[in-house]
């Protein structure tokens, strides 16, 4: 994102998003050093972009991985890596046509392996936040891909610098699970969609008593209080003889004991393009991606799915959908 000391080119259609304290609700003008409100509230700019929230918070594990890892789960044309942008594609549905001249939110970027699908494939205008500072890893990826077409923020899911109504289409992938109160982050999505918009989440899945009965839940109680850094060493040192060991079991037919290894699942994971070394740091990453949350709450479909019914959206599809290769519980909606 540009620096608000050099303001992006207009966009080209007459209906512009507008930015908003999400407290008061008063309107917000670029300033040299941020985004200020008429009572005179500023909101910083730092690195590039505007910070909404407090800078620390709840999703500093996020935070840390992304910025560490801030290229590990990008698409990479050079060695055939397409998993971001077949997910992208298959959980929304969407085609680049349908989305060439929108509005479009993403809520949850990380490092933005789906803000640069959106940018590389489509015309969309799109509007990003994260709660955590990973939005620095994501400026720094996407920044200078199309910068009269990204407008990237820090926030909070449940206090957005935009009206109710603003959007064409919203996204929040691999997000909803980790927030304190997921029905709250649904409806806060559905809010920020126009009517006739369209509203795509995905997330972790309850699909059974047996969901939990594995070594994520089981320490996460004692790894989610770590320090991030201790955390993050520990796997490191141990991911070799996990990999290993979870290869062996799944060579000799025995997947089914792997939920007790303490590592990611590495069937679902680890896209085929990749090198031993680069393996090794997904599986690292998604590791830690697995214990380090302070939040983890998944659901069953259905629920989620009237969860998107109650905050006034029609649903179109509620299931499962094969993401490149893994499975991602998904649901579709159009704003009411």
């Amino acid at each position: 994102m540009v620096r608000l000391a050099n303001p992006r080119p207009a966009l080209t259609r007459t209906r512009v998003v507008s930015l908003i304290n999400p407290t008061t609700g008063l309107p917000l003008r670029e300033a040299v050093d941020g985004l200020v409100d008429p009572a005179g509230h500023l909101f910083p700019t730092i690195a590039g972009v505007p910070r909404i929230c407090e800078v620390e918070n709840y999703t500093q594990s996020f935070g840390m991985q992304w910025n560490k890892f801030q290229a590990t789960q990008l698409d990479r044309r050079d060695i055939g890596l397409d998993l971001s942008e077949q997910r992208f594609f298959r959980v929304t549905g969407w085609s680049p046509a349908a989305m060439a001249d929108q509005d479009v939110l993403e809520v949850g970027s990380g490092a933005g392996r789906f803000t640069k699908v959106v940018l590389d494939h489509t015309r969309a205008r799109l509007w990003s936040v994260d709660y955590s500072n990973a939005v620095e890893a994501n400026q720094r990826n996407n920044g200078a891909i199309a910068p009269d077409r990204l407008r990237l923020f820090q926030a909070s899911i449940y206090e957005m610098p935009f009206p109710d109504g603003s959007f064409d289409k919203v996204f929040c992938l691999g997000v909803l699970q980790h927030t304190p109160d997921f029905a709250a982050s649904v409806r806060a999505l559905v809010a920020k969609a126009r009517p006739g918009g369209e509203i795509v989440v995905d997330f972790y899945p309850i699909r059974g008593w047996w969901t939990k009965l594995n070594a994520k839940y089981l320490l996460r109680p004692l790894t989610k209080r770590m320090s991030h850094e201790r955390l993050l060493g520990l796997i490191d040192r141990n991911i070799d003889w996990l990999m290993a060991t979870f290869r062996w079991l799944v060579r000799w037919h025995l997947g089914a004991l792997t939920r007790f290894l303490p590592i990611a699942d590495l069937r679902l994971i680890l896209p085929k393009a990749l090198s031993p070394e680069q393996a090794r740091e997904w599986a690292v990453l998604d590791t830690f991606d697995m214990f380090s949350p302070e939040y983890d709450n998944p659901q069953r479909v259905a629920r989620v799915a009237e969860m998107v019914r109650a905050s006034g959206a029609r649903v179109t599809f509620a299931g499962y959908i094969d993401a490149a290769g893994a499975p991602a519980a998904v649901v579709r909606a159009i704003k009411q």
